[in-house]
């Protein structure tokens, strides 16, 4: 059995949990609550046997539009702290371009899109269509399809 940790980084960003079932949610307001999340997933998967996968989303310097410093700071910041939770749980990690895991649900592209906004409404529908159980935001969506490709490729 096998347990995966979906993580979309960011302060807008997610994580879904697939371990006894499914669970999602926007990513923590704080670091010491991120590593809370990778070592309660960490502890519950290994306590029961499973194998810990995570799968995140591989993040750059760039977000489409121009930043702050300080805004680039936090979000690498941020991502650090999610890699160093892992590394320290001892949690096998595999990072994963958003085009990969993107065109696995073959929604075309963010460029064939009017908008991003149009873009993102795009996947969070595809989210609620592969997840009808739960309650997707925009803040889980990407977390979301992470997820079901991991589980994909996973099984």
């Amino acid at each position: 059995m096998k347990s995966i940790l979906a993580i979309d980084p960011g302060a807008s960003g997610g994580i879904v949990i697939i371990h006894n079932g499914t669970v999602a949610m926007p990513m923590p307001d704080t670091s010491a609550d991120v590593v809370d999340v990778v070592k309660n997933f960490a502890y519950s998967a290994i306590a029961e046997g499973a194998e810990c996968v995570a799968y995140v989303e591989r993040v750059g310097g760039f977000v489409g539009k121009r930043q702050p410093g300080s805004a680039m700071f936090r979000f690498g910041f941020g991502a650090g702290v999610i890699e160093g939770a892992l590394i320290s749980y001892g949690v096998r990690t595999i990072y994963v371009r958003p085009q990969e895991w993107q065109k696995h649900f073959s929604l075309g592209t963010a460029a064939s899109c009017a908008s991003k906004t149009e873009w993102k409404n795009k996947l969070k529908a595809e989210a609620q269509r592969r997840f009808p159980n739960l309650k997707v935001t925009l803040a889980t969506a990407d977390a979301l399809l992470i997820a079901d490709y991991a589980a994909n490729l996973e099984s």
